[in-house]
């Protein structure tokens, strides 16, 4: 069966990204796409690298030109994708790539995004883990692609929140770690920033130089990575000092994660933790004890590498991972997600092997 599938903000990084992995995937046939000040322009001269895409011409972003699709795929900033979202009435399946309908808190939004809030759709992390009751409260440890199947709305995540989240959620889920006093620091490639041009992003400003930015709290990401920890199982609210710093690398995400672990747990039982939440996974794999990932071994690929080693003279664990922020961190989670929802093998049209050098 295919599907027709419309790309709105089909001109960005994330955009361009989403159709380079559709492009090759065997079910889904690319039919629309849509920009903003490029629409009435070929797509090919905003997406160069998308040879196999040449005969597509963008259109304007419109609700009447985005219905009736099978599928749509949004990769508009935060905050646009909500008013065309809100108006599609013969969509089989929408996935925002975009903040809109991430947040289950209207306060979250309202503190760190403002404006309209909208509702928050299903989660697009697949492999993250979920704590449930049953009906006896006894918990019960799922993951995320059990609520994705059948999904007729995906928020696909922010690309940061779900390299921690991925990172933190094995070891709260086991209670090996404690939820509070979590720290992150991130290596960023500029790209997650997006196409539009900023003075900070120009080549001259990142070459040769590392930059902390959203420093002491302010970082969008920071609810969407309490929400997934929460969901994890998290004993009260978690506490986490979040600072990404961009490095002169066009893509990529490394997150050095680091975690008390609960007083009277052994280092077998921290690893254990993560290699029995991820065992099972494809896109998701843990690396031997003492190897950590680099973020060339992701680049391209729909996957997140992690390694982790327990500091016992701190009482920490530290979580090093390692994804592709334009692949894993945001087109090719939605992809997954969306394979899940229409009951189609979840690896389709996707790869674990990056590229290299």
């Amino acid at each position: 069966m295919s599907y027709s599938v419309a790309v709105a903000g089909a001109s960005g990084y994330a955009g361009g990204e989403l159709l380079r992995l559709l492009a090759q995937h065997p079910e889904f046939e690319i039919r629309t796409v849509t920009g903003h000040s490029s629409a009435g322009r070929p797509l090919i001269e905003s997406q160069p690298q998308l040879r196999s895409l040449a005969h597509l011409t963008l259109q304007e972003t419109t609700p009447e030109v985005l219905d009736g699709h099978d599928i749509v795929f949004f990769a508009l900033p935060h905050g646009a994708s909500g008013e065309f979202t809100a108006q599609l009435t013969s969509v089989r399946l929408a996935v925002d790539c975009g903040a809109d309908h991430r947040l289950t808190d209207p306060a979250d939004w309202d503190a760190f995004y403002g404006g309209e809030y909208h509702e928050a759709w299903t989660y697009g992390v697949p492999e993250l883990i979920v704590a449930e009751r049953a009906a006896d409260g006894a918990p019960i440890w799922t993951h995320q692609r059990e609520h994705l199947a059948g999904a007729t709305r995906i928020a696909a995540p922010g690309c940061n929140a779900s390299t921690v989240a991925l990172s933190l959620a094995p070891g709260i889920a086991a209670g090996v770690i404690e939820a509070h006093d979590i720290v992150s620091v991130l290596a960023v490639g500029p790209s997650g920033a997006g196409k539009a041009a900023k003075t900070n992003l120009l080549g001259a400003e990142l070459m040769g130089t590392a930059n902390p930015y959203a420093v002491g709290g302010t970082h969008r990401h920071i609810p969407e990575i309490r929400q997934a920890l929460r969901g994890a199982g998290a004993a009260g609210e978690p506490s986490i000092s979040f600072t990404p710093v961009l490095v002169p690398m066009s893509r990529g995400i490394l997150a050095t994660s680091t975690a008390r672990i609960v007083p009277g747990t052994s280092a077998a039982q921290v690893r254990a933790a993560w290699e029995d939440a991820y065992a099972a996974e494809t896109f998701v794999q843990v690396l031997p004890e003492g190897q950590f990932p680099r973020t060339a071994d992701t680049l391209g690929a729909n996957t997140c590498l992690i390694g982790l080693a327990v500091d016992e003279a701190a009482g920490r664990v530290v979580v090093v991972a390692a994804l592709d922020n334009l692949a894993k961190g945001t087109a090719g989670a939605a992809i997954q997600s969306a394979n899940i929802a229409l009951g189609i093998p979840e690896a389709t049209g996707l790869s674990i092997n990056g590229v290299a050098p």
